[in-house]
Formats: structure tokens, C-alpha cells, sequence
């Protein structure tokens, strides 16, 4: 079975084909970083992530780009409430990002750009944009030209007469004035006191977020890409505004497939900080939740669903992955050369392979995960009871097999027994020394432009547990999974 995909842009679930064959681009929606991550970016992390490694497990290269938003309104105010600074935001909560996801079992972008680091490409996009005639400035403000784009809407399925219909007597603000039409958006905004600014040919200010994505999606991916990701929330005006200012630029077509997932619903209303039922990653994890609970617990629901979130779930998940971690830490305790060899576990990897194919059904993946998973857990309770003649059994060349097999498919889903998540940051590595090294390699495959040569030492590494982050100014730190 092929990979099936439900398009946002065409509103229908389609063949995977990706442009070049073996090859898959990728980018995906990051955070704003002005605040601690929230259980909806867990949803959507999770999600995206299940993505990427089930094409890795099918056998496609994937480059997986995602952005942090570091120049923002929100950003700025956080700082002016702090007393501190933007770029002090910013980096707390960027580390606090790479912490958070790294709990959660999620493998790290292969790039992560920033707004801050993309200036001249953004610039350089909004250029192109009013040489076109599909940008204009107004006193220090650039803006697009939403009727200069005829697919304005496609994504969305918005109508832009209708919406102008519906817009009509409102009382027009200062912005809103200088605007050709109502539903033009911001390319670059003037510079405010005692706001941070860059130079642009039209004078000093800052980006727009719209913007940003649409020129970091081309420096580092190139004009059309395979994949593009975010939440639903982002649909409009978002991403509605990220294809039609590259496309508009490029002439081509922005992303083949276009992938949103549903929201998180806490007591049947929409998470909000508004309605005092908003819930860090942090909180939740801290307060006893596993992070493989987390996990199994999105997983349960399909990508494009919302997500209801309540102690009795989270409790039912939690009991869950009681039994299955139990398995998979049996499992890890034998090795075969040849997991899923015999008929029957053959079978369990095409149903595994099938239900992920359609769309990540990921509940009916997880189903063939929890059958295989029986007999370990059966013989883990007798283990944890005291029976010593389970350890014999679990030894027997049919279980191993099939406990290399569930081992296999949980990381397709992320899911790693957190007894092995805890110790395996103690198994041995490379040297700080050995690590550094490859770290000046990579950097030097950068300078020569070869990125896949890079993405293979970053990779490398990741096999070794160590993970690689890149800081501005051209530096590398790294942490031991």
C-alpha cells in the first residue's frame, strides 16, 4: 500500500508522490518563542514527528526543516512586562523548547532557521514582491496585495468579495487606512520606540510574520516543497498568506501537500489562556505524567481529529502504556537478527505498515503494537510476581523475534520503554573530543554548501545519542540523549 495523505489544499486524501523519488522535503510551522510550550504543540510535535519516522522506516531521505519565530508582538511584550529584552525571551524559551521535545522523544529538526537569521532573505523576498507589483509601501509599512494573487483563498476556501462584504461599516483603524484592501497584511512594519529594528529599504523596522516562513521555507528548501505542516489554527490566515506571497514571488506552486492537525480540547472547549484550561508540556510532565503516557495518549486519537484532553484519558492512556512499556522492556533485554521473519509477524508488520499508510491512522498501529505486545506483558507480570521461569520463556527464538519486531514499530511511533529512556543517557559514546570533531566537519560541509554531507554527521551523531544544536553566530552545542 502506498502512502495516503489528507491534502488541506485540495480537501481530499491523495497518493503520496514526492518530487524526487527517495526524497522528501519538509517544513513545519515552529513557536513563537515568548512562552513555555503548550499540550497543543506536544499534539502537533508528536504528530509531525510520527511522520518523519514513518517515511524514514519506509525508506525515504527526508530533510525536516522547522523554524523558531524569535522576532514577534508577543515576544515583545513579554520582554517590556520582564524589563528584559527580546532576544533574552527568545533564548529561554528556545532552550526550553529543545528540553521539552527531547522528553518527549522527538528526533530534532534537521535545520531549525530563525526569524533574527533570515533577515536578508526576507528582505530580499518582500523586494521581489513590489518589483512584481504585488507589494506596496505606505509610510514606512510594506504590505501584499491580497486581489494581485488570484488563488488568494484556495487553502482556506475563503472568499475575499464575501469577506470584504462582511467587513463593510466597520470603523477603520490608523493601519487599516493605509491599506489598497482591507485584507492586505503586513511584509515589514516600520520601526515603534523603544522597539528592536533592522535597516530595509524602507527605512528601519521589522518583519511581518508571514513573512518569515515564506523566506526561510526558500533559503532552505528551495521554491516548492514536498510537505508543509502546522496546526489547523494556522490554515488562515497563515499559511493562506505564506502561499500567496511565495507564489506570488515564485511563480510556482508553494507545497504539494499541505498536512493540519485538530486541536486540543480540554473539558469540550478549545485549550485556551483565556478560559484558564491551558496546560504547559512542562506542568504536565512535572506533575508525574511520563512522557511516553503523553505520547501514547495523542496517539490514540488521529492526527487530523481534535484531541480531548481530561485526568480520565490521560488515566486510561497512562494504564496503557503501563503494560506496553512493560513489554518493550522485556523486549529490549533479548536481540534477533531477523525480527518479523516467520508468517504470523510478517502479517503484524503489513498491518502496522498499512494502518500507517492510510493517512498515520496511528490508533491502528498502535492496535497491532498492544497484540504483539501480550505475551511479553503477560510474562513481565510474572517476572515482577516472581517467576522465575518467565525469564526462560521470554528467551524462547518465536518471542524474541516478536519482541524485536514491537521494538521496530514503537519507534515508528516514538515510543521507547522509559526504563532504556532513562539509562540510556549513561551508555557509552564518543569522546567530547571525537564529538567536536564532528562537529568542525559538519561545519565545514555548511560552508561548502554540501547539506546532505552535513545532515549525515548531524545524523550520525543522533544514532550515538547526541544531539546537536545551533546557536546564532555559527555555533554548534551539543547534549547527550
Amino acid at each position: 500500500m502506498t502512502l495516503r495523505l489528507t491534502n488541506t489544499l485540495t480537501r481530499r486524501i491523495e497518493e503520496f508522490q514526492p518530487l524526487e523519488p527517495g526524497q522528501v522535503s519538509i517544513y513545519c510551522c515552529g513557536v513563537t518563542v515568548y512562552d513555555l510550550c503548550h499540550l497543543g504543540h506536544a499534539r502537533s510535535y508528536i504528530a509531525w514527528d510520527v511522520l518523519r519516522r514513518h517515511l524514514l522506516w519506509s525508506g525515504y531521505r527526508v530533510t525536516f526543516v522547522q523554524n523558531y519565530t524569535d522576532i514577534d508582538d508577543k515576544i515583545l511584550g513579554r520582554a517590556a512586562e520582564e524589563g528584559s529584552s527580546m532576544q533574552a525571551v527568545s533564548e529561554r524559551n528556545i532552550e526550553a523548547f529543545v528540553t521539552d521535545m527531547a522528553r518527549l522523544n522527538i528526533l530534532p529538526p534537521d535545520r531549525m532557521p530563525r526569524a533574527t537569521q533570515s533577515l536578508d532573505a526576507i528582505r530580499s523576498l518582500i523586494t521581489e514582491l513590489e518589483a512584481k507589483g504585488a507589494a506596496y509601501s505606505a509610510d514606512g509599512d510594506v504590505y501584499f496585495a491580497v486581489m494581485k494573487h488570484a488563488g488568494y483563498g484556495k487553502l482556506s476556501g475563503r472568499d475575499l468579495a464575501e469577506q470584504q462584504d462582511n467587513a463593510a461599516g466597520r470603523v477603520a483603524t490608523a493601519e487599516e487606512a493605509r491599506k489598497q484592501h482591507p485584507f492586505d497584511f503586513a511584509l515589514w512594519k516600520g520601526t515603534k520606540p523603544g522597539e528592536p529594528s533592522w535597516d530595509s529599504p524602507w527605512g528601519p523596522g521589522r518583519p511581518g510574520w508571514h513573512i518569515e516562513c515564506s523566506a526561510m521555507v526558500r533559503e532552505e528548501l528551495g521554491d516548492t516543497i514536498d510537505i508543509h505542516l502546522g496546526g489547523a489554527d494556522l490554515i488562515f490566515p497563515h499559511h493562506e498568506n505564506e502561499i500567496a506571497q511565495s507564489e506570488a514571488a515564485s511563480g510556482q506552486e508553494l507545497a504539494r501537500y499541505w498536512l493540519h492537525n485538530g486541536m486540543v480540547n480540554v473539558g469540550g472547549q478549545k485549550m485556551s489562556k483565556s478560559l484558564g484550561n491551558f496546560t504547559t508540556i512542562r506542568a504536565l510532565l512535572d506533575s508525574g505524567i511520563t512522557p511516553m503516557t503523553l505520547r501514547l495518549f495523542t496517539l490514540q486519537a488521529h492526527y487530523r481529529k481534535p484531541l480531548d484532553f481530561s485526568a480520565d484519558a490521560l488515566e486510561a492512556a497512562a494504564t496503557g502504556w503501563k503494560g506496553l512499556n512493560a513489554a518493550l522492556g522485556l523486549a529490549a533485554a533479548t536481540s534477533s537478527p531477523d525480527p518479523g521473519a516467520t508468517p504470523e509477524l510478517a502479517a503484524a508488520r503489513a498491518r502496522f505498515a498499512a494502518a500507517m499508510d492510510d493517512d498515520l491512522n496511528t490508533s491502528a498501529a498502535l492496535a497491532v503494537l498492544f497484540e504483539l505486545a501480550k505475551p511479553l506483558r503477560a510474562l513481565a507480570n510474572r517476572l515482577e510476581r516472581g517467576d522465575t521461569s518467565a525469564a526462560e520463556e521470554a528467551r524462547a527464538p518465536e518471542l524474541v523475534d516478536q519482541g524485536q519486531l514491537l521494538l521496530e514499530l514503537a519507534g515508528v511511533l516514538g515510543l521507547q520503554s522509559e526504563t532504556e529512556a532513562k539509562t540510556s543517557s549513561t551508555s557509552p559514546g564518543p569522546s567530547d573530543a571525537e564529538i567536536q570533531a564532528q562537529i568542525d566537519q559538519r561545519q565545514a560541509a555548511k560552508a561548502a554548501k554540501d547539506f546532505p554531507a552535513a545532515d549525515g554527521i548531524r545524523d550520525g551523531l543522533r544514532a550515538q545519542g547526541i544531539e546537536l544544536i545551533d546557536r546564532p553566530g555559527g555555533i554548534t552545542e551539543w547534549l547527550r540523549g
